[in-house]
């Protein structure tokens, strides 16, 4: 029968593989006016019998098409009925409305509609999407209707049970092909398919009179429903295609399987074509078997859930009970509040009126208090006005007293040099004015000692400590009377420059230092260093510009490998360390002291930075280079790496080797840059014959540690570690700018001489020095510093080539010669002759 070949797979138009195949033949579909006129006709008639022409898909394999039928409704039973034509007394099939889903795709074509029921699903098409509309509204109306007409559930929806409609039968002269055939597919596939089929839902569109008879929140929450039905079934209709996929596939497997089979020519090929599909049928086994494991697991997995479930339901209701146990105790405490307010209103009354007297009390209290409190805060804000007043005053008093000590320090060393410019006019005329002098003299030395013991005077205008922080002599003790009351002058200038420098300078320049924060290259860093780092800050500004220099080079272990190695090893320049060590630094107390670590680290630091470099090994003045790193890092390490630092970084290279090559070149630099900066003093200097390298070539070769005093060579040093060896260039023209008037008044060379060896000595005011060397000197560019030192570098070693030539021609012309004795002048072996 027609109505039996509506199988799942066959007649909704979702399935993947239904779709018609080219070429094959179609009923002639009906047109849309002659199924209007049928419906207009069959509503005329009787209006309350639904009847007309639609379009059914259905058919089986080449020959499945759109074939039109006579559909009619039979209330009593919710049936849809459909014939061929409208006269046919026996109907081909029945649709059981009572449980089925109307469906409608949007992207089917236009007027297409299905019926899904529990067994099969029905493809229908109006001629027109109103058309199609219609019977929707109508078959849901009649529907609904018939549900809540009927008491019971309907009958079971199969038609091909007896009873539920009229008995169907097999048409005459049908072609036996299109009798209901088993579709060959597994059971597995099959079962899947009708599960996914029986979880859909209800079309989304609702009839007129079932959208008058509810309200409007029921319609929501059945649009609601529906939402979530028409989700759900979605989601089954995915899974379902993803099934029947997977199911095609296994098919067209199977099949390609059998036809190669069938076309084997030889019992040898199919015999193999067998045993591939025993080892699939093994593979497949083991699958199974290892499904079958999985499900236990999950099985187990679940029991586990359960127990979790169930502790987790009697952990809740133990919850509910305790809950349950506060509400009474809530309820029954309630109760009795209520009963004592309802027995004793006249004691409720009296405390309420005692707390009504206390609380005036309080407020009474709290208004005093008040009171007092805005008189306190009137006193202390008076007290705080007094104590800025004395605040600021005491800063007036401490920078005029500062001012007073700075002048006093000026007078001192003008009453110093006074006494020294008298002595020296006297001369050895007048002793008793002589003695007088040295008297005066040698009290003025003493003056130190006696007001540093005098507790009375804590802000002396001398009290220049013996010591600065680096352990540096702030008075160098000298032999010579001259020298100690210069020394004494000089010291007392420093002190003046540093009193007047301290609270215009100083503290502006530790606050700045404080706020930077983490160190990173910039120009802000560049003028800051410039102008020198705080001695807190010193230390760790150091070790930043020192790991800046040799991050490179450093390792972990580097310096202990190094140490180890000296150990073991005696190094040949080991001598000539211990020889410098004593000489190092005679006017610092922490390398003169017996008791005193540093000469010990000192010797360490060379020994490994020997062992570091053995090129150079060790040069006389790196000694006091690693003493500077010392006394300010105060470890062994830092003060090794801040050698590498200045000797393989910042320095050139053979700076320090034997031939001393870059250092000479330095020098005959700083001549040309003294003939440009400074022109009047170089011709002073030059008709009297003066050569500067004798004093500037230890500058170069030890960075000043020799010539200036502590605070301005490490402010020196501050701008070097960080700049490079241009900051010493700028110094020394400096130094030669800041002194060159007094140079200017001396004429004769020895004079010129001596006061070279010791004027920078005589620079106090690092202010000024920094001025000259960072303004006066500009412009000083890297790029004409590099120009000089290679065209001098070229003719130092065309000079060197020279005389190695001169050299080497005089010893050929000795070896030639012979070690002949000049005549008259007797000879080694004759002289031995003589009795």
């Amino acid at each position: 029968m027609e109505g039996a070949q509506e199988s799942p797979a066959e007649s909704g138009s979702s399935v993947p593989w239904s779709e018609e195949p080219a070429g094959s033949a179609r009923v002639p579909e009906v047109s849309p006016s002659e199924e209007s006129e049928g419906c207009t006709r069959s509503l005329e008639a009787a209006p309350k019998k639904l009847c007309g022409y639609l379009s059914k898909f259905g058919g089986k394999g080449p020959i499945r098409g759109w074939k039109s039928r006579w559909f009619f409704f039979d209330e009593r039973k919710c049936h849809l009925y459909y014939s061929r034509t409208a006269q046919d007394a026996n109907p081909l099939d029945s649709i059981d409305l009572s449980s089925a889903v109307f469906d409608c795709k949007a992207d089917a074509e236009e007027g297409t509609f299905e019926i899904k029921t529990p067994s099969r699903i029905i493809t229908l098409k109006a001629a027109t999407k109103q058309v199609m509309l219609y019977w929707l509204q109508q078959l849901q109306m009649k529907r609904w209707e018939f549900h809540n007409s009927l008491p019971a559930p309907p009958a079971a929806p199969d038609a091909a049970l007896p009873g539920n409609g009229p008995a169907l039968r097999p048409e005459p002269g049908k072609d036996p092909a299109n009798s209901p055939k088993p579709t060959p597919k597994s059971s597995l596939t099959t079962s899947l398919i009708q599960k996914a089929k029986s979880q859909s839902n209800t079309f989304p569109l609702f009839s007129e009179g079932l959208m008058r008879n509810r309200t409007a929140q029921e319609k929501v929450l059945a649009l609601e429903q529906q939402v979530l039905m028409l989700t759900k079934e979605l989601k089954s209709q995915k899974e379902l295609v993803k099934i029947l996929h997977k199911a095609l596939e296994a098919a067209q497997q199977e099949k390609r399987v059998s036809s190669a089979y069938l076309a084997a020519a030889q019992d040898k090929d199919r015999l193999e074509l067998v045993r591939h599909k025993v080892r699939q049928i093994a593979e497949l086994g083991r699958r199974v078997e290892a499904l079958e494991r999985e499900r236990e697991s999950l099985a187990q997995t679940a029991s586990l859930r359960e127990q979790e479930i169930q502790e987790l339901q009697r952990h809740v209701q133990l919850l509910l009970d305790k809950n349950q146990a506060k509400q009474q105790v809530i309820c029954k405490l309630s109760e009795k509040v209520t009963q004592d307010f309802m027995e004793a209103p006249e004691e409720a009354e009296r405390d309420f009126l005692s707390q009504q007297e206390r609380m005036e009390q309080l407020k009474d209290d709290m208004e005093a208090y008040r009171t007092q409190n805005r008189f306190l805060n009137s006193e202390i804000h008076q007290v705080t006005k007094i104590w800025r007043k004395v605040a600021e005053k005491e800063k007036a008093l401490l920078m005029k007293c500062a001012y007073l000590q700075a002048q006093n320090c000026r007078v001192e060393s003008k009453y110093l040099a006074g006494l020294r410019r008298l002595q020296e006019a006297l001369g050895v005329e007048a002793g008793e004015c002589s003695e007088l002098l040295r008297q005066l003299i040698q009290e003025a030395l003493q003056w130190e000692a006696s007001e540093a013991s005098d507790e009375s005077i804590v802000l002396s205008p001398s009290a220049v400590s013996e010591y600065d922080e680096y352990g540096f002599l702030t008075v160098p003790s000298y032999e010579v009377e001259d020298l100690r009351l210069l020394a004494k002058i000089q010291a007392l200038e420093v002190h003046s420059h540093q009193l007047l420098a301290h609270e215009a300078v100083q503290r502006p320049l530790r606050e700045r230092w404080a706020a930077l924060g983490e160190l990173a290259p910039s120009a802000e860093l560049k003028q800051l260093l410039r102008a020198g780092v705080p001695h807190e800050h010193r230390p760790r500004v150091w070790r930043w510009l020192i790991r800046l220099r040799v991050q490179h080079l450093q390792a972990p272990g580097c310096y202990q490998e190094l140490l180890s190695r000296g150990q073991a090893c005696k190094h040949p320049a080991a001598r000539q360390i211990e020889l410098d060590l004593n000489r190092t630094f005679p006017n610092n107390k922490h390398f003169t002291c017996p008791t005193s670590g540093f000469p010990d680290k000192l010797r360490r630091v060379l020994l490994a930075f020997s062992w570091q470099n053995p090129t150079i090994g060790y040069c006389q003045g790196l000694n006091r280079l690693a003493a500077i790193a010392l006394l300010v890092l105060d470890e062994e390490e830092s003060a090794f790496w801040c050698l590498v630092a200045i000797v393989e970084t910042i320095m050139p290279a053979d700076y320090y080797s034997k031939t001393l090559l870059a250092s000479q070149v330095d020098q005959r630099v700083l001549q040309d840059l003294l003939l440009e900066k400074l022109p009047r003093l170089m011709a002073h200097l030059g008709q009297r014959r003066v050569d500067l390298s004798f004093i500037t070539f230890n500058w170069f070769l030890v960075v000043f540690a020799d010539s200036l005093i502590s605070n301005i060579l490490l402010q020196v040093w501050d701008a070097f570690l960080y700049e490079g060896i241009k900051v010493v260039f700028r110094y020394a023209l400096a130094i030669f700018k800041y002194n060159e008037e007094a140079l200017l008044r001396l004429q004769d060379s020895l004079e010129i001489y001596q006061y070279l060896h010791f004027f920078t000595k005589t620079i106090c005011d690092s202010r000024k020095l920094m001025h000259i060397a960072f303004n006066d000197m500009n412009p000083f560019p890297m790029k004409q510093l590099r120009q000089l030192r290679a065209a001098h570098r070229e003719r130092l070693q065309a000079e060197l080539n020279e005389l190695e030539q001169l050299k080497a021609e005089y010893l050929e012309t000795r070896v030639a010669q012979g070690p002949s004795a000049p005549e008259g002048c007797p000879s080694e072996d004759e002289g031995e002759a003589e009795p």
